[in-house]
């Protein structure tokens, strides 16, 4: 684009990054794609789909086995597959574990049209439903299963302004890069951090130079944030960065511009690069969704739903379907805002793990913010 020689003259000086057998036996390639538990012959209770591995890596690192420890736990059968991005193998994951007979189908949606259809056809054939983590709008799921996903945005934006106060900038320019279009959570998310920053951005203390979608991935959130640094002349103080995957885009441009450590960076996720990006002073702050309660209320309200029982006391909340305007039952637990000041939480709740994260030069970090 236009912009990128002005960013080349402002670094130059600086110092120079649930699918059954035979849909697998010809499908994935990753180990990561599926797992399940048998049911000995009579069928499986839940079947799960998750979305891909590439947008975080929160599915298959801590999703899926947040999962898996919840059904084992309950003694529930199931069938955890990852449509790994694509939209067709949703909707194969999909047939297949309809086909097989569930008695309970968790999605995570790729975008809403094909999310939809999944949903379409699980009421079709009886079978309930659970909206995991994101809703798909319009789709009519029986439940839904997430964080506050408005309060996860309040926290970044919150987070932003404690950042920039503790380095003495009341007046500042700020940048969102926000998540994809496509998924209705990144639009929660952004308007839980336009509310967290709108006192300051209506008092004119702080004046919001751009606002684009990084899609979810940390090279688009690089260039889009790199056109943005260029566009206001280097001139941006803080970055609403609606992921860890993304901040790492934005994080690497501003290693490459020799100013890494002195803007904020905000993230989601506690992903292993988004804490050592925290221990090394380059992102100010992550929220933390620790997936064992979530995973935890999905398995509820599945066994709740495999076993006829009433389900209204699981499914305490609701959030409105943003197509249809109505109601739809939902458990939301709670996120953590983490700073290197309370970082030991996520380990010590066995989200994170040392060995993971604390490597090389991060481990003597690790020491000093009381990681063992």
């Amino acid at each position: 684009m236009g912009s990128s020689s002005v960013f080349k003259r402002l670094v130059a000086g600086s110092v120079m990054g649930l699918v059954a057998l035979s849909v697998a036996a010809c499908g994935s390639d990753d180990d990561s794609g599926s797992s399940s538990s048998g049911g000995g012959g009579g069928g499986t209770d839940v079947g799960v789909i998750l979305p891909d591995t590439t947008t975080s890596p929160r599915w298959e690192a801590n999703d899926r086995p947040s999962l898996e420890a919840a059904f084992k736990a309950a003694n529930v059968t199931y069938d955890i597959q990852n449509a790994q991005g694509d939209t067709g193998k949703f909707g194969q994951l999909c047939d297949q574990m309809i086909g097989e007979g569930v008695k309970v189908l968790m999605i995570v949606n790729l975008d809403q049209e094909s999310g939809k259809a999944c949903l379409d056809k699980a009421a079709t054939a009886g079978v309930q439903s659970i909206d995991y983590d994101r809703l798909t709008p319009g789709g009519g799921a029986s439940y839904y299963v997430s964080f506050d996903n408005v309060k996860v945005g309040e926290l970044m934006g919150t987070g932003l302004i404690a950042a920039l106060d503790a380095a003495g900038k009341t007046q500042a320019n700020i940048v969102y890069v926000n998540g994809a279009a496509t998924d209705n959570n990144a639009a929660l998310f952004k308007s839980g951090y336009e509310a967290a920053l709108k006192d300051k951005i209506d008092s004119g203390d702080y004046k919001l130079v751009g606002d684009q979608s990084g899609e979810w991935d940390a090279t688009k959130a690089g260039t889009v944030f790199e056109q943005m640094y260029t566009d206001n002349g280097g001139k941006i103080d803080g970055v609403i960065s609606a992921n860890d995957t993304m901040a790492g885009g934005i994080i690497a441009r501003l290693k490459a511009a020799g100013v890494a450590g002195t803007i904020p960076v905000t993230g989601q996720d506690a992903s292993v690069e988004g804490l050592q990006n925290i221990l090394q002073g380059f992102q100010s702050g992550t929220v933390y969704k620790n997936t064992n309660l979530e995973a935890d209320a999905a398995s509820k309200l599945a066994i709740a739903l495999i076993k006829g029982e009433d389900a209204s006391s699981l499914a305490t909340g609701s959030v409105t379907d943003p197509d249809t305007n109505k109601e739809v039952p939902s458990a939301l637990a709670t996120p953590v805002w983490v700073t290197v000041d309370n970082i030991t939480q996520p380990f010590d709740d066995g989200f994170a793990k040392a060995s993971d994260v604390c490597t090389g030069p991060i481990a003597d970090l690790c020491t000093q913010a009381g990681i063992s």
